[in-house]
């Protein structure tokens, strides 16, 4: 049978990562409206626009090309933001998930710098690597977002190199236009090494460098 890209429910210390559902969207549309400030390039709905997002997200997920999570936080028990798995790729056979990319990436302002990015991140790595037996796990960026290159550095990813006109761009005001994509990865002789590191910074509290950093797509 081929693969289907979905997962489990993932739980962490801070954050469970639960596959998204409408019963997330009243949280989500909370949480859209904290600080926006740190949203310049990714695709953030507004309030307004929650049920549209969900529309579009499903849509991919029926596609076998997407597969959503809410982020609860575990403290309060509400979604702050969502994450997701994302272009699975099949390089031997379609039965076999060879790589796959984590993105569609944000956090309410007041979720950001609370260590649920990290564990996010460790979460949905671990599960790729050990579950499914990646080969590599890929993020990307909006190339100008130095805030979100960071962040990724700091989970444990290598940087690849940018790719012009790579893909849409999600900042406002640009739509119909393309942008330049930084692209990042860990391969699966790299996750040990990556595991150990995030394990002990999720050990140390609250991770301070994914800070204002909500977003990768």
């Amino acid at each position: 049978m081929a693969f289907a890209l979905q997962g489990p429910v993932l739980e962490g210390t801070r954050v469970r990562l639960e596959p998204l559902e409408r019963r997330h969207a009243e949280d989500l549309a909370v949480a859209a409206e904290e600080d926006r400030s740190s949203y310049r390039f990714t695709w953030v709905p507004r309030a307004h626009e929650v049920e549209e997002y969900f529309a579009s997200q499903f849509a991919r997920t029926a596609t076998g090309k997407l597969f959503p999570y809410a982020q609860i936080d575990r403290a309060s028990g509400r979604a702050v933001g969502v994450t997701a798995y994302w272009e699975p790729r099949h390089w031997l056979d379609e039965n076999t998930l060879s790589a796959v990319e984590v993105g569609f990436t944000w956090l309410a302002a007041s979720a950001q710098g609370s260590g649920i990015n990290a564990e996010a991140k460790y979460l949905l790595f671990r599960h790729a690597f050990e579950a499914w037996g990646v080969a590599r796990v890929d993020l990307k960026t909006d190339a100008r977002n130095n805030r979100s290159r960071a962040a990724i550095e700091a989970a444990g990813a290598r940087f690849e190199g940018v790719l012009r006109n790579w893909s849409r761009s999600w900042a406002p005001g640009e739509d119909g236009l393309l942008r330049d994509s930084a692209i990042f990865s860990i391969t699966a002789d790299e996750w040990p090494q990556c595991r150990a590191r995030l394990e002990e910074r999720l050990a140390r509290g609250s991770g301070r460098p994914d800070a204002r950093l909500p977003a990768e797509s």
